[in-house]
């Protein structure tokens, strides 16, 4: 039967309320005066008005002197210095035991200890924990202004409902991103004419990658995530998350959950029920209130899939997360005709149609009607909210503690594989039954249950835990891993000392993450691969583009060594609390001669960029290198000895862990000398995304001295002298057309309002005025790097490479391959790499990294003699190791890095993003490597 707009979910909704919420023209406003957020001329949602993040807090902060159901927290600091601020409404009798409703809200999300009874009760006398956050994406701004009125509105209204909800709800409200909200409004409010304000940003509203912002969940780079991830996942555990975004699609108002399919298979089961639970009481209450225009699930291509995202990683913690996306400016905007949204339907049953006029406090209004939906069914269903995360964690615990088996799309392929085989089999042993036989066969409905048996076989378990030992080469960049499943709210413990699992010995010092953890969703989904399903448009037709990526395991992008142990085990361990330092690096050895570091360990590009500007000597050895019956592989790193290495190395080891070994005698033979290099990353007017993920490894994660470089200082020549480096990320060069072999000059113009302190960011890198100059650097002696789609630099050049992911039509042209043959939109493939080339030391011979559809290359014949290399290529047809690869085979034999000369200096072409959202850290080396080989000459040690 056609669902319409009743939904079973919404049939739950309906009979959990025993009443329709009453409207707000309906309500009464509180008798004591509590102030409106009005700024001057303006009060907020006028036209032509933003409020900044210092007036939300001036104006939360008055409403704390004016009401006691309202208090600041103070949660963090931004980037930029701010105080991040959270809001916290209740009732003046809840405010009074705020740590007890937190711990109980805490105790029944990790479920530990407690029975069915005990559970009950903490449900009982607890308060449901609903987080509402408004302005992540800071030209978002409704939701940012919505901030202001939400909390005026439950401040100063003493109706019913609102009563209500303030004494079984404690709502934490928070602005996600305020660097962004004063970058923005105050931008938008410096014109004096209103007609004039616009919200055309001149850098990132996040300091460093902008809208990524809610790409960085589960590793939690950035400080604002790590401040909510803190509150998310261990100080409050919310049951309700809602995160407010914007735009909506076209002709609508809004999109609002319940989300499409696939969810991801690691969810616990009440998570996407529970998600349609509450989507459906918010859009029962716009058409209870006359507000048309909301649509849901397939209207858009918002789905619960991905990981990384502020609304999505919640339920991998057994908590609802909502996302709403709606249409909105302080500049007046139209709703257009589009005849696809007129139709009522199951995913828009009350379509809004064309409106030529459409005000910020319309938006806002639906916000609020938003909020007040949530708010009022969690507390309706306190206790219902309460109980379900325990169940969702003690099912966690229960799944991690015995046999288990999570069937993945794969794992169904396989099944049916079986069945189709062994149906063969019963067609040919029945071959000479009679018909009534044949007919009965035909008849038998399902699989017979011993292919059940054996997709259940013992090796195919959930793993009951994961170790990550600590002798592995790179244990630093291990610990920032298990650091990120730490700022998740995992509980990891480290062994105090050594032990044996499954007849494996391990070192103290090795963490161990346990399945049997209400968090296992999310622990399972940071080791396991994701099995993204074949999702097509129809059969055989076009793939549906995921929301965000397919395949993410971070793990295997950051190159970290781990047994998944399938049986129950225990061990010394103790349990982690608080992040993790970096493990204490140790001077062994007692040679006079120098000291060898690994090139395997990403932290040594740090360490030689300190010690670089410290005055000491660098090398990287070409060849292997045997001391002490110990052979080292080709690109270990030599510091010769001086009187002031041993201590310099000394601070390298006690401030981030690095090792290092002492040697009585000089390595012989061919060397690169390591020198200091001048390097500048290319960005743009308004920002990048991918070059800010890249200043912030450089200026965060792995400090090293760069310049930012504009088009205008690029265009100005003269590059040689200034750079040895040039970094071009994703987005930085314009597209070479080498299927028809036309030169496109179509690359977005930037604004031509900028203001004068900006002018000098003006323009694009261009085919007619840029590409000449970076011709002229690199011929000179200058190191290019070219990352994702800035790789077309190839072609600008005339480098020896095509495109290998094209097809020959009948009349002998060439095309790219459609995305009915090849799709990969984000997941994580397996590259074998030539780790004797020095742009690849330290890097295993077999590499995983992130692969969106990105550029790989194929060598013309002429590459050999140009002497251009593969670096990395795809040697097989199945390099998927993680999320879904439509047509992977397609990849086999094409180079994923190449290594080109030119003139004096030479081109690295990187077609994957190495340096993909700071995640990656397994393809850093690239990075690093190629930023220091720049500067490096050849030496004979002697």
């Amino acid at each position: 039967m056609k669902r319409y707009f009743l939904s079973l979910a919404y049939t739950w909704v309906l009979a959990a309320l025993t009443a329709l919420p009453v409207l707000a023209a309906d309500l009464p406003v509180q008798h004591l005066k509590i102030s409106e957020p009005v700024f001057g001329e303006y009060t907020v949602g006028d036209d032509y008005f933003l409020g900044n993040y210092v007036q939300l807090i001036q104006y939360w902060d008055k409403l704390t002197q004016e009401s006691d159901r309202i208090k600041l927290v103070e949660i963090g600091t931004t980037p930029e210095g701010r105080s991040m601020q959270m809001a916290i409404i209740t009732s003046p009798e809840n405010h009074k035991n705020l740590s007890r409703y937190k711990d109980i809200s805490v105790r029944l999300a990790k479920a530990e200890g407690l029975t069915d009874e005990a559970a009950r009760a903490l449900a009982s006398e607890g308060k449901a924990v609903v987080w509402i956050d408004g302005g992540l994406h800071g030209t978002e701004v409704i939701n940012s202004q919505a901030l202001f009125t939400t909390a005026y509105d439950l401040v100063s209204r003493d109706d019913a409902e609102t009563l209500r909800i303030l004494d079984n709800v404690i709502l934490l409200l928070v602005p996600a991103n305020p660097d962004g909200m004063d970058l923005v409004s105050d931008w938008y409010m410096k014109e004096s004419d209103p007609k004039k304000r616009n919200l055309s940003i001149p850098r990132l509203y996040q300091k460093y990658v902008g809208h990524d912002n809610n790409r960085d969940s589960y590793i939690a780079n950035q400080l604002e995530t790590e401040i909510i991830n803190r509150q998310m996942y261990i100080e409050w555990i919310p049951q309700i998350m809602y995160n407010q975004h914007q735009t909506g699609p076209a002709g609508t108002v809004l999109f609002m959950a319940p989300f499409r399919d696939p969810f991801n298979y690691n969810h616990d089961p009440l998570v996407p029920i529970g998600i349609d639970l509450v989507g459906a009481a918010v859009h029962n209450r716009f058409l209870a209130e006359g507000k048309p225009g909301a649509v849901m699930r397939n209207a858009a291509s918002y789905s619960t899939w991905f990981n990384g995202g502020d609304r999505t990683t919640v339920g991998f913690h057994n908590q609802i997360g909502l996302l709403s996306e709606i249409i909105g400016s302080p500049t007046p905007i139209s709703i257009p005709l589009l005849s696809s949204k007129l139709l009522p339907n199951g995913d828009q049953p009350s379509p809004i149609g064309p409106r030529q006029e459409w005000h910020q406090r319309q938006s806002i209004e639906y916000v609020i009607t938003a909020d007040r939906a949530i708010l009022d069914l969690a507390a309706k269903m306190r206790e219902d909210f309460l109980y379900r995360i325990y169940i969702m964690g003690k099912n966690s615990i229960e799944r991690g503690s015995q046999d288990y088996w999570t069937l993945t799309p794969k794992r169904i392929v396989e099944l049916d594989s079986a069945y189709a085989r062994d149906k063969e089999e019963q067609k040919k042993n029945n071959a000479g039954a009679s018909q009534s036989s044949a007919r009965e066969f035909g008849r038998n409905q399902g699989i017979p249950i011993k292919l059940w048996d054996q997709l259940r076989s013992p090796e195919t378990r959930d793993p009951r835990g994961y170790i990550v030992p600590s002798n592995q080469v790179d244990f630093l960049t291990a610990t920032k891993f298990i650091n990120a499943l730490l700022k998740a709210g995992v509980d990891v413990h480290r062994a105090t000392k050594d032990f044996q699992v499954a007849g494996k010995s391990y070192p103290a010092g090795s963490y161990v993450v346990k399945a049997a953890q209400a968090f296992r969703p999310h622990l399972r989904d940071m080791f396991e691969p994701q099995d993204h399903p074949n999702d097509l448009q129809y059969p055989g037709g076009p793939p549906k583009p995921p929301y965000d990526l397919a395949g993410y395991t971070l793990a295997f992008q950051m190159g970290v060594q781990f047994d998944r142990i399938l049986d129950g085990f225990d061990g010394p361990f103790e349990k982690i609390s608080g992040l993790l330092n970096p493990p204490a690096g140790k001077i062994q050895g007692s040679g006079a001669a120098g000291y060898l570091l690994s090139h395997e360990v990403n932290d040594a590009f740090t360490g030689t960029t300190r010690l670089l500007a410290d005055g000491e000597e660098i090398y990287w050895l070409t060849a292997p290198f045997t001391v002490n019956k110990k052979t080292y592989p080709a690109g270990t790193i030599y510091i010769p000895s001086k009187s002031s290495t041993r201590a310099h190395l000394q601070t390298l080891s006690d401030e981030l862990g690095l090792s290092f070994e002492a040697i009585a005698a000089k390595p012989k033979g061919d060397a690169l000398k390591i020198r200091p290099v001048k390097v500048g990353l290319w960005d743009r007017y308004g920002g990048s995304m991918d070059s800010g993920w890249i200043r912030w490894m450089l200026e965060q994660a792995f400090p090293f001295p760069f310049d930012v470089v504009y088009p205008s200082a690029l265009d100005a020549g003269d590059l040689k002298s200034k750079y040895d480096v040039l970094i071009f990320p994703a987005g930085a060069v314009p597209p070479f057309r080498a299927d028809t072999l036309q030169n496109s000059r179509q690359f977005a113009d930037a604004p031509n309002t900028i203001p004068d302190e900006y002018k000098d960011r003006a323009g694009n890198v261009t085919a007619d005025k840029t590409v000449p100059q970076l011709r002229r650097f690199v011929e000179e002696g200058g190191t290019l790097l070219a990352i994702g789609g800035s790789t077309d630099f190839a072609y600008h050049l005339g480098l020896p490479v095509a495109n290998a992911l094209t097809e020959i039509n009948p009349d002998g042209s060439v095309k790219k391959l459609p995305s009915e043959k090849f799709f990969i939109p984000g997941a994580v493939l397996r590259v074998k790499v030539d780790n004797t080339a020095p742009v690849a030391y330290g890097i295993p011979e077999e590499l995983d990294l992130i692969y969106r559809n990105n550029p790989v290359f194929r060598l013309l014949p002429e590459a050999g003699q140009k002497g251009v290399n593969t670096v990395a290529g795809f040697s097989d047809a199945d390099p998927l190791r993680s999320g879904w690869a439509w047509g992977q085979h397609y990849l086999n034999g094409s180079s994923a890095v190449v290594e080109a000369p030119a003139g004096k200096g030479r081109v690295f072409l990187f077609g994957p993003e190495i340096t993909f959202r700071g995640q990656p850290h397994a393809s850093f080396k690239f990075l690093f490597n190629s930023i220091y080989y720049a500067g490096a000459t050849s030496e004979k040690l002697k």
